[in-house]
């Protein structure tokens, strides 16, 4: 994929089938939307592109909202090369950008993308306060000379796949269903960072990852997750995968002061050993939530349930 970071560094000669939006988590109905772009492209001879927003857009229009993001830009850019995209643009969202009505928004892409065609979902609208409506971007499309094809939603066990719904579910911990709506297990990644270094003293040593505080964390518990050791950016994938379980909460049986997720990676090399991972990039893969976080009444009984986790997610994690 070949990755611009402004529609206008772009320049594409065309001709290019794109596809507009936020597509926070890449779900399955992006997914869906993204082969049909594909599919479009390759019909009529033409590149396929992916245009995403950074910053989020609500960080413009709503300054001060907590943002709640289950991928960033680069991410989603990453899932959609997979899907064969060629082109994704990160385009940087701004006060000038978002006062474009439809007609001079699309008048851009022509001129700098060479859009021929555009693939949107039913709740698309494009330009200042929404105006470019599907008939308005249909009639639009007829005076500019591109096409417009509008994608289905998808639904899954009977519900529409959106990322609100994703956002629902993993607060509530339920991970398990948003495997079921992305399509993958829901991942995040984070550098380690000084922990209290309790758990090396009972034998259970934890990686404390920092997180991007605008991600959005599974609810507080304790999960079976893969993780992998490297840069997300990079080729992480196909990087040996480590079993792993790991805690997200305050961690209220040691007076806790603030929401850590911690990770304790099966068969790895004590630090003593040269496991040390300070410094280093980790992402964790949540494959199924073992319970919910608890107040013990001392350490030991703490540490006898998080033996019982590790087996629990070992078990899990085996039948994979």
């Amino acid at each position: 994929m070949r990755i611009f970071r402004d529609i206008r560094e772009a320049d594409l000669p065309g001709p290019t089938f794109l596809t507009i939006g936020n597509f926070d988590g890449l779900h399955r109905g992006h997914q869906r939307l993204l082969a049909r772009l594909r599919d479009n492209a390759t019909a009529m001879g033409a590149s396929s592109a992916i245009l995403t927003f950074h910053p989020h857009p609500l960080t413009v229009l709503r300054p001060g909202t907590p943002l709640e993001l289950l991928t960033s830009p680069e991410e989603r850019l990453a899932l959609a090369s997979d899907l064969g995209i060629d082109v994704g643009i990160i385009q940087p969202f701004t006060p000038e950008l978002a006062q474009l009505g439809p007609r001079a928004f699309l008048e851009l892409l022509i001129n700098h993308l060479g859009l021929i065609g555009l693939t949107a979902g039913l709740d698309f609208a494009l330009g200042r306060n929404r105006a470019g409506t599907l008939d308005v971007l249909a009639q639009l499309g007829q005076e500019l000379g591109f096409a417009l094809d509008v994608v289905q939603p998808v639904q899954v066990a009977g519900e529409e796949v959106r990322s609100y719904t994703i956002r629902q579910a993993l607060r509530a911990g339920q991970v398990e269903r948003v495997s079921g709506m992305l399509g993958r297990d829901y991942s995040i990644s984070g550098v380690v960072v000084e922990g209290d270094r309790r758990g090396r003293t009972v034998g259970i040593p934890t990686a404390n990852l920092r997180v991007a505080e605008e991600r959005l964390l599974p609810g507080d518990g304790v999960y079976a997750t893969w993780a992998w050791i490297g840069d997300p950016a990079g080729a992480l994938w196909a990087t040996p995968r480590l079993a792993s379980v790991t805690n997200i909460g305050m961690r209220p049986t040691v007076g806790g002061k603030e929401r850590r997720v911690e990770c304790h990676l099966f068969d790895f090399p004590p630090p003593e050993q040269s496991g040390d991972l300070y410094g280093k990039s980790v992402t964790l893969a949540f494959v199924q939530r073992l319970r919910t976080e608890e107040r013990f009444a001392n350490l030991d009984a703490l540490v006898a349930q998080i033996q019982r986790d590790m087996a629990a997610a070992r078990a899990v994690l085996q039948s994979q």
